[in-house]
């Protein structure tokens, strides 16, 4: 156990083994099964509250550095049980996590600080992410995860699909496949009731409609990107699959460590010029990973694990995505969307070395001292720069769980 139990993630055998106790004391309501297995071989696992026809899939841990979705699913299963007017007419299925593989590659379920939270980071590469793998890979080298993620969405077709997200430092934030009449409202109350900034710029969502502070609509497949230089396009993710049966997806985001200055709606008085000196500073941050991992290459020649993976893909990002903030006009300038991109452009470089670092330590390489350095620095200016507090893991799950279920009120036409 942590002894800082307020900042304490489950495991993911920790969310099975709470899922399976669920099951038993609700049999004939709740159910537990395997949908499939990640390429390292560990179960992808569904648990079922109620039986009717129409149905809600909620996923957790499709990125594996975002982990209050599990938590999330345990006390919206709860409270899916408790309340049985939520499972009269709908049936809820929660996939545990997307990406088991990835989850026990991030190493910090109880961070006692930025710093803590990256010397344990891990994300992998896009085409190994289960909901962006199908927006970079032909349908026939798709990974397993993915294969069975929309293997349930197939199945289910639930009318509203939701994937639990999260920041480590920011606000939250809500993007929606298709608009949902009145989910603004509901998700704004609880983000205030829990003193949650909400993300009014966020950077992820660029140029998208607005719905309301902080909720986004994906715009049409014609429409351009903010970012022309990223290939992964959320509009060929499986956020789209339910669309073939009538279905929508919401993704729900919330911050680990928040931030006021992310919430900002007033203009910034220059943010073109502003964003020009994030990418210069992107440009730079990367230039002093990219010289480390030069210098060690020879040692990573042939490494073809995750980790290495990851930071390969990380850095090849980073050209492109600088010349994207250099060269397109800002698509919105308010101070918000600003504060967003200074994260952005902050969280790239740090997380490449971060990743770097681990698999530094595991060769017991001399640049491992010089690299640590780099993420110390980032990671503690990161956290002066945006003032940055904790929220406390109930408060993350509470917010993530009312919002799901005012989600899928709504997108029924019921209220909250």
């Amino acid at each position: 156990m942590s002894l800082l139990p307020e900042l304490r993630y489950p495991t993911v055998t920790e969310l099975v083994s709470d899922a399976r106790a669920l099951a038993a004391r609700w049999p004939g309501v709740c159910t537990l099964r395997q949908v499939g297995v990640s390429r390292a071989g560990r179960g992808l696992h569904l648990l079922s509250v109620g039986r009717a026809r129409r149905s809600v899939l909620v996923v957790a841990g499709a990125h594996s550095n975002e982990p209050a979705g599990g938590p999330t699913l345990l006390a919206l299963a709860e409270r899916v049980l408790e309340e049985r007017s939520l499972r009269d007419d709908t049936s809820w299925h929660l996939l545990l996590c997307a990406d088991p593989d990835g989850a026990s590659l991030h190493t910090t379920p109880a961070p006692r600080s930025l710093l803590d939270y990256h010397l344990g980071f891990f994300r992998p590469a896009a085409p190994e992410q289960p909901e962006w793998a199908p927006s970079v890979l032909p349908p026939d080298r798709l990974p397993p995860e993915t294969r069975a993620l929309t293997g349930v969405i197939d199945e289910l077709r639930p009318y509203l699909q939701v994937s639990l997200h999260g920041t480590e430092l920011g606000g939250s934030w809500v993007q929606l496949t298709r608009d949902v009449p009145g989910l603004a409202e509901p998700f704004a109350k609880s983000a205030a009731q829990l003193h949650i900034p909400v993300e009014t710029g966020a950077s992820d969502a660029a140029g998208w409609p607005v719905a309301g502070p902080g909720v986004r609509v994906m715009p049409a497949a014609e429409a351009g990107r903010a970012y022309p230089s990223l290939s992964d396009d959320a509009r060929h993710s499986t956020w789209y699959r339910p669309h073939r049966y009538g279905g929508l997806s919401a993704v729900v985001e919330v911050p680990m460590w928040a931030s006021d200055l992310v919430d900002d709606p007033a203009p910034h008085p220059a943010p073109a010029a502003a964003i020009r000196r994030l990418a210069h500073r992107l440009q730079k941050d990367t230039r002093e990973v990219r010289e480390v991992f030069e210098d060690v290459r020879p040692l990573l020649d042939g490494a073809d694990g995750p980790l290495p993976r990851a930071v390969r893909w990380g850095l090849e990002l980073v050209p492109g995505l600088a010349a994207d903030l250099i060269d397109t006009p800002p698509v919105d300038g308010t101070r918000a969307y600003v504060g967003s991109v200074d994260a952005f452009t902050r969280r790239v470089p740090l997380r490449v070395a971060a990743m770097l670092l681990r698999v530094l330590r595991e060769t017991d390489d001399r640049a491992a001292p010089r690299l640590e350095q780099l993420v110390v620095q980032w990671s503690d200016a990161f956290a002066a720069r945006f003032r940055a507090r904790w929220v406390p893991v109930a408060h993350q799950v509470e917010h993530q769980s009312r919002t799901v279920v005012a989600a899928a009120l709504h997108a029924r036409g019921r209220t909250v």
